[in-house]
């Protein structure tokens, strides 16, 4: 796992409307980057309708929130749309920068996040994510993270 203090690895992926989408294009903004294992399934989904539901509070803060996954774009697409999802999904499916953020596992990509500071370092790593209170720990964070 990636550490705090430390630079965020650049990437450089499609999100879930075929544009190219890379961590640069969003300096100067602190961004939630979190990683799950599979669009619409019972965890993901919990976890992105919670962060969806605290996406206003995000916006207040600042915040860029991106998801990733080794899910395709049309499947982003079709969840972004299921479940309304306000923020940027990413396709990973070569499973690229799932390596380089360290979130793959044996099986599936791994749920954690980073919060990444408006100059590209990391603030925190969320190395064991409960997809249930997840929106309200980064929430929480953010005041003593970002002040």
């Amino acid at each position: 796992m990636l550490t705090p203090d430390t630079k965020a690895p650049e990437f450089s992926l499609l999100d879930d409307t075929g544009s190219l989408r890379t961590l640069s294009e969003f300096s100067g903004k602190t961004v939630l980057l979190y990683f799950y294992p599979k669009d619409d399934t019972p965890g993901c989904t919990k976890e992105a309708c919670m962060i969806r539901d605290a996406y206003g509070d995000y916006e207040k803060e600042g915040i860029v929130v991106l998801g990733v996954s080794a899910d395709s774009v049309e499947s982003h697409v079709a969840f972004k749309e299921k479940y309304q999802l306000p923020f940027i999904l990413l396709s990973d499916q070569s499973k690229k920068m799932i390596k380089l953020y360290q979130a793959d596992g044996l099986l599936m990509t791994k749920r954690i996040s980073y919060l990444i500071s408006k100059d590209g370092i990391i603030l925190k790593v969320y190395p064991d994510v409960d997809p249930a209170t997840h929106a309200g720990e980064i929430l929480k964070d953010i005041k003593s993270l970002i002040a």
